[in-house]
């Protein structure tokens, strides 16, 4: 067998994974573009490694996922780099996420079992899109009366996420953090909104009051002058009683 360098080694590797339709395994590399060379898999391990390394600060990087390792470009660039395409993403409905979603936590299952716990019934056209997908399949049937399909991911769904087994699926954990911080988001916009309604309809009662408050103080000055005009006319000097008329 013929000998090949590090060097050459990580290039080879690099323009395989570059050039491939779809994600490439250390087996497919050791059967396909590294057969008739003598490279253990202990070498080409690492050489994919420091591959990951030196890609890890680029746009793109190495990410290994269910059927082997492919370039990607970095997540957080995404909603510019959908401009390139005029097409939009496929929305999917809240039923056919909520659906895949059982099928990845709790295959395999069957569709009766998720009609159980959704509360509704599974429409036939989200089995099917989700089978056309290639992110749910049959993989067997329940030992029940009737027999229904058991249903579970496959390799394309982890490659489509990005994920390479089901153990990196987002734990209850998690989930739990996420409601906790959204219920503590809206519980602090509605309380800030609360306030600045309140702070809103005080406006007028404060002036309504600050009103009141200067009517009622020129109402204790008028007494006063009174008094002091009847004070003037009970005197006993005629001048002033004079002055007064």
């Amino acid at each position: 067998m013929a000998k090949i360098s590090p060097v050459q080694l990580k290039q080879l590797v690099e323009a395989a994974v570059f050039v491939s339709d779809a994600p490439v395994s250390q087996e497919q590399l050791q059967d396909t573009v590294l057969s008739g060379l003598k490279v253990s898999k202990k070498a080409l391990k690492q050489a994919i490694d420091e591959l990951q390394l030196e890609y890890q600060s680029r746009g793109v990087q190495l990410v290994e996922v269910a059927s082997g390792y492919r370039f990607q470009s970095m997540d957080s660039l995404g909603p510019w780099l959908s401009k390139l395409w005029q097409e939009q993403a496929p929305r999917y409905s809240r039923a056919l996420l909520e659906t895949l979603s059982m099928v990845a936590y709790r295959q395999p299952i069957t569709r009766g079992e998720i009609e159980d716990v959704r509360g509704v019934a599974v429409s036939s056209n989200i089995m099917k899109t989700l089978i056309e997908r290639d992110w749910v399949k049959v993989v067997g049937h329940k030992e029940v009366p009737g027999r229904p399909a058991l249903y579970a991911t496959t390799k394309g769904f982890l490659n489509y996420f990005s994920l390479k087994s089901l153990k990196d699926l987002p734990s209850q954990d998690a989930f739990d953090a996420s409601n906790s911080q959204d219920e503590r988001r809206v519980i602090t916009e509605s309380a800030q909104t609360t306030e600045q309604k309140t702070e809103q309809n005080d406006g007028p009662i404060k002036a309504v009051e600050q009103s009141s408050d200067k009517n009622v103080s020129a109402e204790e000055q008028i007494p006063s002058e009174q008094a002091q005009e009847t004070k003037l006319d009970n005197t006993d000097n005629p001048n002033q009683r004079e002055q007064l008329h």
